[in-house]
């Protein structure tokens, strides 16, 4: 924050006085994200904050508003740096490439992910990314279902990184949970079980398993979606006034 000066026991009038760039909003939300890719978007303050700006909480109320209003402005920014893949390409493909960039996008900051499942971001943030999803969808022929299906396919995304950015939190009780598991691996009363001991045995053994595992995870689901689509645009395809009705 702003310092006294030198000399005098008052603080200066401008920030220009103590020597420190003029403050925008948009300073304010990138030393946010900034925080947030450090921390997640839940373990800051607006006090941290504004001791990241230098300046008073009651300057980022003035330039941005309450912490709310800031994590939404991060959240928007954090949705500005998707890139959005060539449009000449198969709706699947396209979609593997969005979610592959979601997800890269949200891991590097924590807690937009579950923001994100939960609210969306503002309308002004998403326009770009719907408009593209969607519209690949309907020419893709999946009518008024579009809707459905980007949402479908964008939540599930989001609640998947929003479960690897929890869980990034409580490693112990993951360990646990996976040894716990894996001593279920032998037991042929349980098939079921031991099969899945069988899997989280292989994850304790192997390091690099261990930790593409969660990415793993992303991508099948991402995937198996994406095959639920393809099968519902066949039905959709086959049935009278294609992508107008639902079966």
């Amino acid at each position: 924050m702003p310092t006294s000066s030198s000399g005098t026991g008052q603080r200066p009038r401008s920030r220009a006085a103590a020597g420190l760039p003029a403050l925008t909003a948009d300073s304010i939300v990138s030393a946010a994200t900034a925080l947030t890719a450090q921390r997640g978007l839940d373990n800051w303050t607006l006090r941290e904050l504004a001791r990241a700006v230098e300046a008073y909480p009651a300057v980022i109320y003035h330039h941005v508003g309450d912490r709310d209003a800031v994590v939404n402005a991060v959240v928007d920014r954090v949705v500005g740096l998707l890139e959005l893949p060539d449009e000449r390409l198969p709706w699947q493909e396209w979609f593997t490439e969005l979610l592959d960039g979601l997800r890269a996008v949200l891991r590097t900051y924590p807690g937009c992910a579950r923001r994100l499942a939960l609210f969306g971001p503002s309308v002004q943030a998403a326009t770009r990314t719907i408009d593209a999803g969607i519209g690949v969808l309907l020419a893709a022929g999946f009518g008024r279902e579009s809707v459905l299906a980007y949402n479908l396919l964008v939540m599930t995304a989001c609640q998947f990184v929003a479960m690897e950015d929890d869980r990034d939190g409580a490693l112990a009780l993951r360990l646990d949970n996976t040894e716990a598991y894996a001593a279920y691996r032998r037991r042929d009363d349980l098939p079921g079980m031991a099969e899945l001991g069988a899997a989280m045995h292989d994850l304790m053994g192997d390091p690099d398993l261990a930790s593409s595992y969660y990415a793993q995870l992303y991508d099948y689901a991402v995937r198996r979606c994406l095959d639920g689509l393809a099968h519902r645009l066949d039905e959709l395809h086959n049935s009278d006034g294609a992508g107008l009705t639902a079966t």
